[in-house]
């Protein structure tokens, strides 16, 4: 079995109100939804980044939080 060469960064994403939605964005030549979730506040989700998933759409109000640092869209 062939080891994948992909970054396997974790990301923390916390609810601030019920309804969040958390959209995984495939990888390839064309971008698709292929996983989605939905938070109610204060529910915790971790995520990865995969060989299948290259991007995350969220919507609603969240406390995000990267290797990069932490960011909110509360305002």
């Amino acid at each position: 079995m062939k080891e994948a060469n992909f970054k396997t960064d974790f990301i923390v994403i916390k609810a601030l109100e019920d309804g969040v939605n958390v959209i995984g964005l495939t990888r390839g030549t064309d971008t698709k939804f292929h996983h989605t979730e939905k938070l109610d506040k204060d529910e915790i989700m971790i995520a990865q980044f995969t060989e299948h998933t290259s991007a995350v759409k969220i919507r609603g109000k969240t406390v995000i939080q990267t290797s990069n640092g932490e960011m909110s869209n509360e305002n």
